[in-house]
């Protein structure tokens, strides 16, 4: 394909991101006003007072709402790396950037031989279908990362490494970028030191620097069941029935608390678990795998632990979104039927939040309805996406001549050198 012919293929998603993105910004700018409460508070009212605490040589530790690693605090903090515009402007104008970056990266990806455009559509559809809250919240910031440190495996496997260590400590999920990874060779090696010892650093960076930097590590062992989970149906449906539990704002999100709760809550790890031990399972049975298969395993892993999780924030789906891109850009990838139902339960999500809140904090039939579809979307994903990479075919490939997975045979032993070189990245 000729230049020109490239650079014409790149107008139709650049112009359809940026109208998009303008309506996202006139909807947190409340130039257009959604039904349902003002999602950019937490950024005016929460992350502000957070970044006040932390310029003040400490952590929020004392502020119950406050439950992330301490790279979060770059997050918060880097509104001020444009003191010209306020906090809330700046905010969302740095996850603009990030939006943008992340587009570009799967522009640049979607190239090439055994590479498709598709992912950057499904990025561009994904954001826009979650709307404002997308802007509202550091996690699309988290997701550049991650969506950075899978291409970068392909032949910069330290780097990547390095970037799922820092996305790690961003906001913890990144570290299942790692669910698909080798154990053993060179580009494995450098793959998990980088991740390890970027994470150690960073952590030893940030204990030295302010106290509270390891506080997130039991601010949650408290909560209850938040009212968007997979969990929460069950007192959603049991209110009808007598329920005398509550629903209140508790750890910064609506919960129920009251009988049964923490049972419910107990099933809920039990559940994630139990995907942490299928995920074992799979991966010693897998043996050398593609990149295909890498960015494949990312996406169920972060599938089913979102799934599980006792909470399931509307911003989580943008981890599932920048994920579901990824392998949307690999013609080898299996996973585009859950990628559909990913983008399908991001528009529910929406409707859900801020539209359709009220219903739900009621649990009227109408919200239920919403959780109902939005869950069963996230569990009927979860499933095939699981199923689908038990049953990849071991040859696969994903077109890039570095990512074939070496075809085990019989060497002489003046070959043996050479048979010891890993041939997959990750």
């Amino acid at each position: 394909m000729t230049r020109a012919g490239d650079g014409r293929g790149l107008w139709a998603p650049v112009l359809v991101w940026a109208a998009t993105r303008t309506v996202v910004l006139l909807c947190v700018m409340r130039v257009l006003v959604l039904p349902g409460p003002d999602v950019t508070t937490d950024v005016s009212v929460i992350y502000q007072g957070w970044s006040e605490v932390l310029r003040s040589g400490t952590f929020p530790a004392h502020d119950v709402t406050w439950q992330y690693p301490p790279a979060a605090a770059l997050a918060v903090l880097s509104p001020g790396l444009l003191p010209f515009w306020s906090y809330a402007t700046a905010f969302s104008v740095l996850v603009l950037v990030a939006d943008a970056a992340v587009l570009a990266l799967l522009l640049r990806a979607g190239r090439g031989p055994g590479r498709r455009p598709a992912g950057a559509w499904v990025w561009i559809a994904g954001v826009a279908l979650l709307g404002p809250t997308a802007y509202a919240r550091y996690d699309l910031m988290v997701t550049a990362v991650a969506v950075a440190a899978l291409f970068a495996a392909v032949r910069r496997p330290r780097v990547a490494g390095a970037l799922i260590g820092f996305g790690a400590l961003l906001k913890v999920w990144p570290v299942l970028l790692l669910t698909g990874a080798a154990v053993r060779g060179r580009r494995a090696r450098a793959l998990w030191g980088g991740a390890a010892g970027t994470a150690a650093g960073l952590t030893l960076c940030a204990v030295a620097a302010a106290p509270g930097a390891l506080a997130f590590l039991t601010a949650q062992r408290d909560r209850g069941t938040e009212i968007e989970s997979l969990g929460a149906l069950v007192f959603h449906l049991a209110r009808h029935y007598g329920w005398n539990g509550q629903v209140l704002l508790h750890y910064g999100s609506v919960e129920f608390l009251g009988p049964g709760v923490p049972l419910v809550s107990t099933l809920a790890l039990a559940l994630s678990g139990a995907a942490l031990g299928w995920l074992l399972w799979w991966r010693l049975r897998a043996g050398e795998l593609t990149h295909a298969t890498l960015c494949d395993a990312a996406f169920a892993a972060t599938l089913l632990f979102t799934t599980t999780s006792r909470v399931i924030s509307p911003q989580y789906l943008l981890w599932l979104v920048g994920l579901a891109a990824v392998c949307m850009t690999i013609r080898a990838s299996r996973q585009g039927l859950p990628a559909v139902l990913v983008l399908l339960a991001t528009g529910v999500t929406q409707l859900e939040f801020p539209a359709g809140f009220a219903h739900v904090v009621a649990s009227d039939p109408y919200g239920i309805a919403l959780l109902a579809v939005r869950n069963g979307l996230l569990v009927a994903a979860s499933l095939l996406a699981c199923r689908r990479l038990r049953t990849a075919p071991r040859d696969a490939t994903t077109g890039h001549p570095g990512l074939v997975r070496a075809r085990r045979a019989p060497v002489s032993d003046a070959a043996a050198p050479s048979a010891r070189t890993p041939a997959t990245p990750a």
